[in-house]
């Protein structure tokens, strides 16, 4: 929690940042991590709905559908191609007894790891593999990941931004912009765009 007045923005990883690091971390051995940081970009979900996942969900089929806790809204996900292979060689080393327990347990193996404990790993990650990124570290950042990775490969359109507003279940394509940065940019663009 932050205090009054305290700015508290979290940004995005660059996508060669993200493919980097979870290389890494599945070459380390950081299983738990690769995972939450890969789920959490490739599906955009809140980490209160990433820590409830089960690797269940993931197995046979192209699909989840999730209801959302902080919105109660129902959503369906697709489940990339890319995910899905690394969620299936990292479940094999892990050899799972039971496919139907959380994906993020704790040590004890009785119920998933706490988001604050997610947060604090996330900086001693970030910091062991010499990332640096713009704003606090936080698990925010796999949301707003594949947000700026969806505005970029779609040339920062006007339907990436609607879709993006769906995708995040905000009301309007303001909120979405602000969320991303996006109005900042364009508002810093003007100076560039100025010339004797």
């Amino acid at each position: 929690m932050s205090l009054q007045g305290q700015k508290t923005t979290t940004t995005s990883m660059d996508w060669d940042q993200f493919k980097s690091l979870i290389s890494k971390l599945e070459r380390d051995g950081e299983n738990k991590y690769c995972l939450l940081i890969s789920i959490g970009v490739f599906t955009g979900l809140r980490i209160g709905d990433l820590l409830q996942l089960r690797f269940s969900q993931f197995e046979n089929t192209e699909t989840f559908t999730i209801v959302e806790t902080k919105t109660k809204k129902t959503r369906k996900i697709k489940i990339n191609l890319d995910l899905s292979i690394l969620l299936e060689r990292i479940k094999k080393r892990l050899v799972l007894s039971n496919s139907n327990q959380f994906i993020f347990v704790n040590r004890y193996g009785t119920k998933p790891i706490d988001r604050s404990w997610v947060n604090v790993n996330l900086k001693r990650i970030f910091k062991k593999y010499n990332i640096e990124i713009e704003g606090n570290i936080s698990s925010h950042m796999f949301r707003k990941t594949l947000g700026n990775r969806v505005l970029k490969l779609n040339n920062y359109s006007n339907e990436s931004i609607v879709l993006l507003m769906e995708l995040f279940g905000h009301s309007s394509m303001a909120i979405t912009k602000k969320y991303l940065g996006i109005r900042e940019r364009e508002i810093l663009d003007v100076y560039d765009s100025l010339r004797l």
